[in-house]
């Protein structure tokens, strides 16, 4: 069948007749995505570069070379400069992460410091990023082939309960905040663990309420379906995922069920697909599981793949090897949430060093984007939807916030604690 569309194509472009599409040859995908993502390149909603130089490159950040290949390092890391290009990434939400057990005044202090690595290796590249906060700024800095450096924080925890802390993280540039991590707070409640708020609380309402008056964006990703409800009943901005899937696709805590993709789309919001394997598969998902029950036999930690992994697991990855997880997966999970709301509301969120060191075949670091988008177009997507996926969506929603905001800025802050 592609030889005689090939065929029909070759045959049209000789003798063309204007009412009738030519459609594109297999081989002439990747030229396309090329072609695509050179005009509108993508916008992630999520990479975790930031605690993997705190945590495993001891903090060096200088000393990390983000111009190398560092996926080399001893440490290897799924983002660098020449990855990123090819990518055909144009800006990038680097998460300030830290873990959601560290909590207090402690947890402010970390993610300052997290805050200070990306400013950091920013601007020990200023010929290849420079920070954004608006979408005006991301369409500049990509005019100027830079990569627009936006921040976000991954967890209400890192506030302390305290909305002068969310306020002055906005000061500092930070695009959005994840309601929760992996714990449920007093004033939130997490999708991988035991509800403590039901949904959001009086005070994680009025969180949600400052981030709309200040401009933030609400990230839903890692809460549980109540305080998604409740999130998407009390903003008047549209709300992001910036790093989940389908629970239809793989059933996952993390993914996101029909009836609350539906509500995203009421909001205008975007759901941001995820590209860890634990979210794309339920068959990794199953290997997974006896993975890290085997870890947990000997002692180890199971959050590493590759050569990153103990010797133990490295050994069990040998007699037990990983069942890949493709582009096809995640493109079914963009494609069932098109399905459910639509073109307007999906984009990407790779989450990248962030993974563990895994992620889908070929698809292993910040490099493999464009065989999503190539997926997407032997499935018969348009021009103007893959724009839409790769930068138009997020792009939208961050003007409505910024105009949300705008509309907001004769209110005065809240100074409501969480205590």
């Amino acid at each position: 069948m592609i030889a005689q569309l090939c065929r029909a194509a070759a045959l049209a472009a000789l003798f063309p007749i204007p009412f009738i599409a030519t459609p594109a040859c297999a081989d002439d995908v990747p030229q396309r995505i090329e072609r695509i993502l050179a005009r509108a390149p993508v916008i992630d909603g999520h990479n975790d570069l930031a605690w993997e130089i705190r945590e495993n490159q001891g903090a060096k950040v200088e000393a990390v070379d983000l111009t190398r290949p560092t996926d080399a390092l001893s440490q290897p890391l799924q983002t660098d400069i020449a990855r990123l290009r090819k990518g055909h990434v144009g800006a990038q939400f680097w998460s300030v992460y830290i873990p959601a057990d560290v909590t207090g005044p402690r947890a402010v202090e970390i993610t300052l410091e997290e805050i200070d690595i990306v400013r950091r290796f920013v601007a020990a590249n200023p010929r290849a990023f420079a920070m954004a906060t608006t979408a005006d700024d991301i369409r500049r800095i990509e005019r100027e082939g830079r990569i627009a450096s936006l921040l976000g924080v991954e967890g209400g925890h890192q506030i302390d309960g305290r909305l002068s802390m969310l306020r002055q993280y906005k000061a500092l540039g930070v695009g959005y905040m994840t309601l929760t991590h992996s714990k449920s707070l007093e004033w939130a409640d997490s999708s991988t663990d035991e509800p403590r708020a039901g949904g959001l609380s009086a005070f994680g309402k009025q969180v949600v309420r400052e981030m709309n008056r200040i401009g933030m964006i609400v990230d839903i990703s890692h809460v549980a379906d109540t305080t998604m409800r409740d999130a998407l009943a009390v903003s008047t901005a549209p709300v992001i995922a910036s790093h989940s899937g389908a629970r239809a696709i793989t059933d996952a805590p993390r993914n996101i069920p029909d009836d609350l993709l539906t509500a995203i789309a009421t909001n205008g919001g975007v759901v941001m697909v995820n590209f860890y394997p634990a979210f794309l598969s339920n068959r990794w998902r199953a290997w997974d599981k006896a993975r890290t029950d085997f870890a947990k036999s000997q002692g180890v930690s199971g959050s590493a793949y590759g050569p990153r992994a103990p010797a133990p697991l490295v050994a069990w990855d040998t007699a037990h090897p990983e069942p890949q997880a493709t582009a096809k997966d995640v493109a079914d999970h963009i494609d069932h949430i098109v399905a459910v709301a639509g073109h307007d509301h999906v984009g990407i969120g790779g989450d990248y060093d962030g993974i563990g060191g895994t992620g889908p075949a070929g698809m292993k670091g910040v490099d493999g984007y464009p065989r999503v988008f190539e997926e997407l177009a032997r499935r018969g997507w348009s021009d103007d939807d893959l724009v839409k996926l790769s930068s138009g969506n997020m792009l939208r929603v961050m003007e409505r916030v910024e105009a949300v905001a705008q509309s907001m800025a004769g209110t005065p802050p809240i100074d409501a604690t969480a205590r």
